[in-house]
């Protein structure tokens, strides 16, 4: 991967790249209404890893967007999200795995979905499936009812919206393509990400 090109994750799949602090990844949803999960871990530990409940505690709200820091279990800064041009994303629920095809969609054998893709990513860093949190589901629109109840409905993403994050620490980063239908309105679409090198903008 060369300094600044754009990486295009197919869909249905994901892709797992190192950053260093400092470093920023825009994540960006080239055809509009497709969600891309996103989770993390501390390069130098990967016993720390992103986490949706002390992320969401520390911000006292349930939707992240330009200026909230995304945090480890650890209580650390791993994400500052500088810029959000769609402004709703979902950090509650889990990624999309077999069972959930099987449970929810009614599959005989269910696809690795989010799950298996960003724990294949992961592989070379000795990250299995069990050890795949809760991810920053970019773009993914959950709505939650008075009574608790809770909806997926399809993106509020339009083409060329884009989520940018600093990393705070050098990191290990998967994201995906979701393979949900219900979190892309049944169009499965790709994801586009590129990384903007710290070393490269000091350089400059």
């Amino acid at each position: 991967m060369t300094a600044g090109e754009t990486i295009r994750i197919p869909p249905c799949s994901g892709h797992a790249v190192e950053l260093d602090a400092g470093d920023e990844l825009v994540v960006i949803d080239p055809m509009g209404q497709q969600v891309s999960d996103l989770t993390a871990f501390c390069r130098e530990d990967l016993d720390e890893y992103l986490s949706s409940g002390r992320s969401i505690d520390y911000a006292s709200r349930l939707w992240l967007s330009t200026g909230d820091v995304l945090y480890s279990n650890r209580s650390r800064p791993m994400f500052t999200i500088l810029e959000d041009t769609c402004g709703r994303h979902d950090f509650t629920l889990t990624p999309c795995s077999k069972e959930m095809f099987e449970k929810l969609y009614g599959e005989a054998e269910g696809r690795p979905g989010c799950e298996g893709n960003l724990a294949r990513a992961l592989a070379p860093w000795g990250v299995s499936r069990d050890r795949v949190p809760v991810a920053f589901n970019i773009f993914m629109h959950v709505a939650v009812e008075a009574d608790g109840r809770i909806a997926v409905l399809p993106p509020l993403s339009k083409p060329g919206d884009h989520v940018r994050l600093r990393a705070e620490m050098p990191l290990v980063v998967a994201m995906t393509a979701c393979s949900a239908g219900q979190s892309n309105n049944f169009r499965y679409k790709p994801i586009d990400f590129r990384v903007e090198r710290a070393r490269d903008r000091s350089a400059g």
